[in-house]
Parts: C-alpha cells; structure tokens; sequence
C-alpha cells in the first residue's frame, strides 16, 4: 500500500493510560502539538456499508434497512443527526459499500467500492485489493478533512451485519471463541444468538485469518465501513487530528489500526463502553477505559457525539481557565 508507507505517526505517550480530565486536555493538545489547544470544528464521519452474512439469518432487521437508514441520515432525522446539531458538528455519510444507488448528496460521499461485502461464512468477505482500498479512502478522507481545518474527529457507522464482522475480528484479535466476544447486535434473540456465534466460528474456521496482518483480517472477516475508519485514523493521526471511538464496529476498527501501526492509540479518544462483549477486547489494545457507560449499543457515533462535550470542556479548562497566579489568588494552604 503505497499511501501507507508515505504515513509517518510518531508515537505521542501523552501521560499513559489514564481517562482522568487532566490526562485528557494534556493528550489533546499533544496530539494537536499545541500549548493553546481549541476545538472550532468538529465532524462525524459515518461509514456505511451492507455485508453478505446477512444471508445467514443473523440479523434483527433485513438487509435494506442500511440503504434505509443512510437515507435518515442524509434527511437529519437520526440519533447521531440530532446529537451532532447540538455540538454544532457536522455529519458525513461514506458510501463505502451499500446494496443501493443513492442519488447525489451534499452530505454524502460516493467511495463504494462494491454493492456489500461476500458472505463471510462461505468465503472472505472482499479481496485483500478491496481492503486495502477501504484503507485508502479513509486515509484520503482524513487529508481532506485536514484540509478544512476539522480539529476533532468522531466515528460512525452502519452496516446489518457489522456486528457479526466485528465480532469475529474480536476473535482473532483475542484468541477467544465466538461465543466469547458475540453478543445481540441489534436485539437478536437466543436462537438467532446461537446460530451467529456458529456461523462467526464457522467463517474463523475455514479462513483462518492471520493474527500478525491486519488487513488480512479485514478482507477475511470484516466490512468496508470497518476498513473505512480504519484507514480514517491512520490519516487523522498523520495530521495530528484525534478521534473519538464510538462503540463496538468502530472498536473494531481501531483495534486493526493499532495492530497496523501501535502509536494510534496516542491518537484515539474511547467514548463509551458498549454492551457488546467484544469490545471489552478493544479496552485491553487501548490500555485506557472509555470516558463513559450508559449501556448504549445504538452505533451510528452517538456514543462519540456525547463524548464531543467533555473533551471540548476538558480542553477549554486547559485553554481559558484563569491560574491562582493570573487571578492573583493566594496559593497559600495555610492562609
């Protein structure tokens, strides 16, 4: 991959692993490598993409419901749509790989590299080429966002069936079994439950994804969007942007990126603890708990959206706060 190579991400090691506020304002503003960090301008970038698996029943909700859903998103009626207005943050919708043809959007990026991934129970899901295109244009999208000046980043996504992809790239990532890292996804019952932990198993089984090449996980077991933030996060790091990760598809994500390139976490801001069993797997690469746990599962960046306000207050403490000093407040303990 000729663009990753051309990728230079300096690991940062702002302060460890901690989550507490002060941690969190000197981390952005290593990252921004800046001692008067601002936030003006924030964007979620939600990558939307269908996946083949669908045909094994493993889902709540049919496969049309994505092509559904990009369309609430573009009409500003979803759950990220409202939050997002009330951080005065933009909304992106990335066609990476949905079953439909969408007519042309301000909002939305045409990047579809095909109508959803294969079947991953029966084959991989794409080719290593089309991995690593995924990459590609989250790389491109992250550069272009630089360019307008975006100064933090959150994750988005939806996909029927990501849940299934995320899962398994859990599994590799862990060594555990499906049934391990696989939960409900989008409300699925016990039988439903049953028969996509074997069909995860079923898929780690035959195609074997390698541990040590991320991108062969990918193309093996996961989905466009999945590459898409993974590229997005290699980009944002190389241009001293950080990223806010929402919940468990864009974990996944994140946890192929840090095994790509280990110096992303200094660039990655976790959100919010996800009902999902899997992401758990995510928290351990990271070596930090998430900011938050409201027992959300809803996806979409929501979870990355709320977190928008606590990195924006924590960096404006950092900012604009007046010193004991500067007030001309006594620091003396005693007095």
């Amino acid at each position: 991959m000729r663009l990753l190579k051309l990728i230079s991400i300096p690991s940062l090691n702002p302060q460890g692993a901690s989550a507490s506020w002060k941690i969190w304002q000197k981390k952005y503003a290593a990252i921004r490598d800046t001692d008067h960090p601002s936030i003006n301008r924030k964007s979620v970038i939600v990558f939307v993409a269908d996946h083949g698996v669908t045909e094994e029943g493993i889902s709540a909700y049919p496969a049309k419901v994505t092509s559904q859903m990009v369309q609430n998103f573009l009409d500003g009626g979803a759950a990220v749509n409202v939050l997002a207005r009330q951080q005065n943050a933009e909304v992106l919708v990335v066609d990476i790989g949905v079953n439909h043809k969408f007519a042309p959007h301000p909002k939305l990026l045409d990047k579809k590299i095909s109508f959803g991934t294969r079947n991953l129970a029966k084959e991989p899901a794409m080719t290593r080429a089309e991995a690593e295109e995924s990459l590609t244009i989250g790389i491109q999208i992250a550069a272009q966002l630089a360019d307008k000046g975006i100064d933090l980043l959150a994750t988005g996504e939806m996909g029927i069936g990501n849940t299934t992809a995320s899962s398994a790239i859990f599994s590799v990532l862990s060594g555990l079994p499906a049934n391990k890292v696989t939960g409900r996804g989008t409300g699925i019952d016990d039988k439903t439950l049953e028969k996509k932990i074997s069909v995860i198993q079923q898929a780690l089984d035959m195609h074997t994804p390698n541990l040590e090449d991320p991108i062969d996980i990918l193309a093996k077991v996961g989905g466009f969007e999945i590459g898409g933030i993974m590229g997005l996060l290699l980009g944002a790091a190389s241009k001293n942007i950080p990223v806010v990760i929402d919940g468990l598809i864009s974990s996944a994500g994140a946890s192929l990126a840090i095994k790509l390139n280990p110096a992303i976490k200094d660039y990655i801001f976790s959100s919010h603890r996800s009902l999902e069993p899997g992401h758990e797997v995510f928290f351990d690469l990271l070596q930090a708990p998430p900011l938050f746990d409201l027992k959300m599962r809803l996806g979409e960046g929501t979870g990355a959206v709320l977190a928008f306000n606590l990195i924006e207050a924590a960096v404006r403490i950092y900012s604009e706060m007046a010193t004991f000093q500067s007030a001309g407040i006594s620091d003396n303990a005693k007095g």
